[in-house]
């Protein structure tokens, strides 16, 4: 019988290794799945790769791994969003490094890797300081740039509802970069506020198929922000 239903939010995380490249989801406030950030940072791993819209705010979630001195690599659009003084303080004393990636191309990059596909051009960046030391074409008179697949060992993600076998619903805004770091990560993690049982979830509106949760923790009381 398939059950991804982990029995806690440790269990759920467990496997995150030091060096792990880690898929968090979440646009501003909405999506993050802040309970297993919570839980990664109890689990102790470090030397970690972060992909994330932003680079944390406040003192929570990824800011707090930043601060514990967890993440060696953040890579995402916006490193400094409100309360991003965690990020800013080790950014500056060298202990973190920044791969800056515009937010359609960090998609699209998600996007290729979890479709297998290999590295596409993209006029986004060409000719700026993001394009220095990647292959650049003129192609009918547009400038390109070459962007590589952007692969997770893990995913973090924050849905609203499950059923056993990982299939996914979101909450309004909390969708976000869910879907498609589900398709791009080896391995899945996934908090909901509700498992349902099989067949409560019309099939069409499941918006990630169970094939792409490895695992899948319940956080009772957990609100989504919209």
């Amino acid at each position: 019988m398939i059950d991804k239903i982990a029995p806690s939010l440790a269990a759920a995380v467990a496997g995150i290794g030091d060096g792990a490249t880690v898929l968090v989801s979440g646009f501003g406030g909405s999506g993050i799945p802040d309970a297993l950030l919570e839980a990664l940072l109890a689990q102790g791993a470090r030397d970690l790769v972060i992909v994330n819209n932003n680079a944390g705010n406040g003192d929570t979630g990824i800011a707090a791994l930043i601060r514990a001195g967890r993440v060696r690599k953040v890579i995402c659009s916006h490193p400094r969003s409100t309360n991003a003084e965690a990020f800013i303080d080790a950014y500056r004393a060298g202990k973190v490094a920044l791969e800056c990636v515009p937010q359609g191309t960090l998609v699209e990059r998600l996007r290729a890797a979890g479709a297998g596909l290999g590295p596409f051009f993209t006029p986004t960046a060409y000719g700026t300081a993001l394009a220095e030391g990647k292959e650049s074409r003129v192609i009918d008179g547009v400038g390109y740039v070459l962007e590589q697949p952007l692969r997770g060992d893990f995913a973090l993600i924050k849905a609203h509802r499950a059923d056993r076998w990982g299939n996914l619903t979101y909450r309004y805004a909390g969708r976000n970069f869910g879907p498609v770091m589900c398709t791009a990560a080896r391995h899945t993690i996934v908090q909901v506020d509700e498992v349902v049982p099989l067949g409560d979830m019309p099939p069409e509106s499941v918006m990630t198929p169970g094939i792409f949760v490895q695992a899948v923790a319940l956080v009772e009381g957990e609100l989504h922000a919209a």
